[in-house]
C-alpha cells in the first residue's frame, strides 16, 4: 500500500482537489476557505424567550458557532477566540456580530445559553430552541452533534467545531477551523468585508 501513495501522489492530490471543489470548498482571494451550501433559514429562541430567525440575527457580518454550555473545554476556547476576533475587528472600526447556538436544548435553556454567551462577550447572542429547531439549524449549517447517554447531568455532546462567517445578503463567507487564531479570523473577515 505504501508504494501506491509514493507513485501516485500527484494523482491523489488532483483527486483531493477535485473532491474539495465538488464539495464546495476551495481557496479564496482573502486566504479563506470558500464554502457553498452552508447556512440557511433557522428559527430559534433568544435569552428573552422570543422566537427569532436567521434574518433577525444575521443583520451584519456574523460569526456563528454551535456548541453547548456544559462543554468542558472546546466551546469556551473557541468562543473566546471568536470574542477576541470581534474585538480585533472593532479596533479596525468593523462591526461584526457573534452568535452561539446550543446543540443541547435539554440543559441549555434560553436564559442559560443567553447568559453564557454574554459572559463570553457583551455582543454575543445565545440561541437555543426545541430539539426540532436545533436539529433544523444544525442541518442547515451541516454541523454534526450527538449527545452521549445521559447517566447524570454532566453528559457530553460530541459536535463539530467550525465557526461560520455569515453575511446578511449573501450567506456564507467562509468557515474557520479551531486552530485558526483570533487575529487570522479578524484578518480574513476584514478582507471579506471589503
Amino acid at each position: 500500500m505504501q508504494g501506491f501513495f509514493d507513485q501516485d501522489k500527484e494523482k491523489l492530490s488532483a483527486i483531493n482537489t477535485d473532491s474539495a471543489k465538488e464539495s464546495g470548498f476551495t481557496p479564496g482571494a482573502c486566504g479563506e476557505t470558500e464554502a457553498r451550501y452552508i447556512g440557511g433559514p433557522f428559527e430559534l429562541v433568544s435569552k428573552t424567550g422570543t422566537t427569532v430567525t436567521d434574518i433577525d440575527i444575521i443583520t451584519k457580518p456574523t460569526l456563528i458557532y454551535f456548541g453547548y454550555t456544559y462543554c468542558p473545554d472546546v466551546c469556551p476556547l473557541d468562543l473566546a477566540r471568536n470574542a477576541e476576533a470581534v474585538d480585533h475587528l472593532a479596533q479596525r472600526n468593523l462591526d461584526v456580530g457573534a452568535v452561539f447556538i446550543s446543540l443541547d436544548p435539554n440543559r441549555d435553556t434560553p436564559e442559560v445559553v443567553g447568559d453564557f454567551a454574554f459572559n463570553m462577550h457583551e455582543k454575543m447572542i445565545g440561541l437555543t430552541g426545541s430539539s426540532e429547531q436545533v436539529r433544523a439549524a444544525s442541518q442547515a449549517y451541516r454541523t454534526y452533534y450527538k449527545a452521549h447517554p445521559a447517566d447524570d447531568e454532566y453528559y457530553l455532546v460530541d459536535h463539530s467545531t467550525f465557526t461560520y462567517l455569515m453575511f446578511p445578503e449573501t450567506g456564507i463567507g467562509t468557515f474557520f477551523r479551531r486552530e485558526t487564531s483570533s487575529e487570522r479570523v479578524a484578518e480574513i473577515t476584514a478582507c471579506l468585508m471589503k
